[in-house]
């Protein structure tokens, strides 16, 4: 019978990120180290369970009938763990254990987010909290409350999953940008219509709502990017135009080193919201701790944003 160290629950952590971020390449940021530091932890992983996780290579990563075993069981080991450790410590008879936050990138920028008031105010609560907090792309965050890996998530969603709840907190405006060098940046306005007609437009997978733009750019997968800083380099490179929140692109405007595309056509606006179970489903993979360090995460953040009176 395997004896689980404490070796063997970093490796199982390193393996659920691979599989919610969908392959070792798109785990690196994530994970912060290289492609092949991860491949070489992933053999270890194989070589200690004597099973194959996946398929990865040319043809792209797939699980194996035991990876997918192995995924749920990982996550399952891995809440009893944290179960455990905040079962213990909130034995004192106060709020405590691990309150774990996954958040989109770039909310920093925007001075409506109140994360950070949140966490002050769940510290002032008690001293014996920790927090975690999980930059991801928007549909990690979902996934993470979903599975438990989080207690709540601040993201963006226009496609719900069920189980979980959805507070808007407030709207985010995005327009559509274009870089110092790029032909649109100092065009005249008759010759807008037909370089936007040529002009490569990046795919963001960040939003998943291209659709709903219904902008009528010719998006052909030239270039694409999972986050708000990668689609703000490829605008950078003056080659390429997308869309970003205005808090975000607003230092590169006032530097005039992007300029909005006829904002007043191209812009469109996205609920960011508060994400987190639906503790009386009965597909909460909460434990009791954890439902109670998700209310209290909840009513901070509602507080916050002075919505208290809904949380």
């Amino acid at each position: 019978m395997m004896q689980v160290q404490d070796v063997d629950l970093r490796l199982l952590r390193m393996f659920v990120t691979i599989v919610e971020c969908g392959g070792l390449s798109a785990a690196e940021s994530r994970l912060n180290i290289g492609r092949s530091t991860i491949s070489t932890h992933l053999s270890d992983l194989e070589i200690r369970l004597g099973v194959i996780l996946c398929k990865r290579g040319r043809s792209g990563f797939e699980l194996t009938d035991a990876g997918r075993i192995t995924y749920q069981a990982s996550l399952d080991l891995l809440q009893q763990c944290e179960t455990f450790a905040s079962t213990v410590a909130s034995s004192k008879h106060s709020l405590a254990g691990r309150v774990t936050i996954a958040i989109i990138d770039t909310l920093i920028n925007d001075p409506r987010c109140q994360v950070a008031q949140a966490i002050a105010l769940l510290k002032q609560k008690s001293d014996k909290l920790q927090f975690d907090i999980h930059v991801c792309e928007a549909r990690e965050v979902e996934t993470a409350v979903a599975n438990g890996r989080c207690v709540v998530g601040i993201g963006v969603s226009r496609h719900h999953i069920r189980g979980l709840d959805y507070l808007p907190l407030h709207h985010e405006t995005n327009y559509l940008y274009c870089g110092r060098g790029h032909p649109l940046f100092d065009c005249p306005d008759k010759d807008i219509k037909p370089l936007l007609a040529s002009a490569d437009v990046i795919t963001s997978n960040y939003l998943r709502d291209k659709d709903s733009r219904n902008d009528g750019l010719n998006y052909q997968n030239s270039a694409s990017a999972y986050h708000d800083e990668g689609i703000a380099h490829l605008i950078l490179s003056g080659q390429f135009i997308g869309y970003l929140p205005e808090h975000y692109a607003s230092s590169w405007v006032e530097k005039g080193l992007f300029k909005a595309i006829r904002p007043e056509r191209y812009s469109y606006q996205i609920p960011v919201v508060l994400i987190s179970q639906k503790h009386s489903s009965k597909t909460s993979s909460f434990s009791s701790t954890q439902t109670t360090l998700a209310q209290a995460a909840i009513a901070a953040f509602t507080a916050c944003h002075g919505i208290a009176d809904r949380a």
